[in-house]
């Protein structure tokens, strides 16, 4: 039992905190996900909605501290039944989730690893074993510094949790697992490798042959003879490969100029999925920012989800010499964790990306 105990103890502490700090790496990004949540297709709470960053903050910096508490035997009955009420609850979320298909990511550790709601359901039940594990055993959870260092070390992983929350926040977050990460090039990852696996469908076909009703399926070839098709089902067996980027777009009212501008030699793009919920502060500093770019011979133009009359006061607002061009809401809030956010291409290559409390830093040729 001992020997169990400790096994578990290394298994669940280190993926609390190794799951915790991915999020905390990317509390905005995790907030998005619990937006999804809670929305009205999921649990049906959108009162929590305006509350999502303070939850997501909460939440990821008490899943590192638990997971430290544990591996180095920190108050092990309060731990003990902080861990099981939080698997739990999270055990139920993605079996919520995952039966109804109310979610296709769980965002169990952000983007760095993508789990499908079954998967995510399966981890929680084997963390939930674990636990109970820890649970039966804890007085075989012994600490493994005196009360000082047990007490200092508590207290140093919660400090640094919070200023690393904090830090990613008002700046990017520091590791950028997305599509869009510095050194990618984005007409590439809007497309296909030749190798790639495509998906495999049943199609489920009703037809009449000779007045009589029959049903056939296969790949997608059909019936070889029959009198009339009544209908066709279709159903994915097997999900093929998807490009990492799929809904990127830059659009005007009339036209799609996405291939335009990932052509250019110089582009900056200032992103702001929400031209209403921007920071006055970020947009105060864009303009100076956009004159230099500009000079320097860099075509500046922003992208944003907001619509042509909120485009207008905004450039009138804050005098900027760039059009705005639309782009999903949900495709901006993952290319920057800002709004507004700075990224700067060449030829669809993204050569920087910063927080609008960064603009100081672009540096332009």
């Amino acid at each position: 039992m001992k020997a169990l105990v400790n096994i578990c103890r290394i298994l669940v502490g280190g993926l609390f905190v190794f799951s915790g700090f991915i999020k905390l790496n990317d509390p905005l990004g995790f907030s998005y996900k619990l937006q999804e949540y809670f929305s009205y297709d999921v649990l049906d709470i959108p009162s929590l909605t305006p509350y999502a960053l303070g939850i997501a903050v909460f939440v990821v910096v008490f899943e590192v501290v638990l997971g430290v508490f544990l591996l180095i035997g920190y108050k092990p009955k309060f731990t003990m039944w902080s861990l099981l009420a939080m698997i739990v609850f999270f055990t139920f979320l993605t079996f919520y989730a995952a039966y109804f298909e109310k979610v296709k990511d769980c965002g169990c550790f952000g983007d760095f690893l993508k789990l499908s709601p079954w998967q995510s359901f399966w981890k929680d039940v084997a963390l939930l074993v674990m636990i109970i594990i820890l649970f039966i055993g804890q007085r075989h959870i012994k600490p493994l510094l005196s009360r000082f260092g047990l007490t200092l070390t508590a207290l140093l992983s919660f400090i640094v949790c919070l200023w690393f929350g904090y830090h990613v926040l008002m700046h990017l977050p520091t590791f950028d697992f997305r599509a869009y990460k510095v050194g990618d090039n984005l007409q590439e990852n809007m497309k296909l490798p030749a190798d790639a696996q495509k998906a495999i469908t049943d199609y489920t076909w009703t037809y009449t042959i000779n007045g009589e009703e029959k049903t056939l399926t296969d790949r997608g070839r059909g019936p070889k003879e029959y009198d009339k098709i009544i209908g066709v089902d279709t159903k994915v067996v097997e999900e093929g490969d998807v490009p990492k980027i799929q809904d990127f777009s830059i659009e005007s009212d009339d036209e799609d100029l996405t291939q335009q501008f990932l052509e250019v030699e110089k582009l900056v793009m200032i992103v702001s999925y929400s031209l209403e919920k921007a920071e006055v502060d970020g947009m105060q500093k864009l303009k100076a920012m956009a004159d230099e770019a500009q000079r320097k011979g860099y075509t500046v133009i922003g992208l944003t989800a907001s619509g042509e009359a909120k485009k207008k006061e905004v450039r009138k607002t804050y005098n900027l010499d760039f059009d705005f061009y639309l782009c999903d809401e949900k495709v901006l809030k993952t290319i920057v964790r800002a709004n507004p956010g700075v990224v700067v291409l060449r030829k669809g290559t993204v050569t920087q990306k910063v927080h609008w409390n960064d603009l100081e830093d672009l540096e332009f040729e």
